[in-house]
């Protein structure tokens, strides 16, 4: 894990961009269970926007190793003191080295600096990989926070050290 770089990029950066089209890609095509399209690859991206994960509204971070981009993932700032991790994402050829987990790690880390004090999160029933990693790192299944029609599951983990 010590390997990677973390670099805060806007969601609009080309290596960004190319990561969250990957994530999209994936997320839609386990979804639906069939390759997506170009033109439906370009609708995701404007219906499920990365747009707000910058700037005073969230902040996205990607990581690289040895120069390739690996892995990213975002936070959206709900409130003062409330996140919501989203696009947690690793390239197929870097999954089980660790970069999933080292980007929520970091996340928590730069979201905690921001003073959010909880990180919940939504995923699907079919994203296993997804779960088992939140779950993994001390995030529980909570009651739905929003309306989502493709959530399954609602996750938190407060960030606040324990005394």
């Amino acid at each position: 894990m010590t390997d990677l770089v973390f670099r805060s990029l806007e969601p609009s950066d080309p290596s960004a961009r190319d990561l969250l089209r990957r994530y999209l890609s994936e997320v839609a095509e386990r979804y639906y269970r069939r390759p997506v399209s170009e033109g439906e690859l370009d609708n995701l991206e404007i219906e499920e926007s990365s747009d707000d994960l910058r700037g005073h509204t969230g902040f996205l971070l990607v990581a690289s190793r040895d120069g390739e981009a690996v892995g990213c993932g975002g936070v959206r700032i709900v409130d003062s003191v409330t996140g919501e991790l989203t696009r947690i994402f690793s390239i197929p050829e870097a999954r089980g080295t660790g970069v999933g987990r080292a980007c929520v790690l970091e996340l928590e880390e730069r979201a905690r600096a921001r003073g959010i004090q909880t990180l919940r999160l939504d995923t699907r029933s079919d994203l296993v990989e997804a779960r088992a990693l939140y779950s993994a790192l001390g995030y529980s299944e909570v009651e739905a926070f929003n309306d989502d029609p493709y959530a399954q599951h609602w996750f938190s983990k407060d960030l606040l050290p324990r005394h």
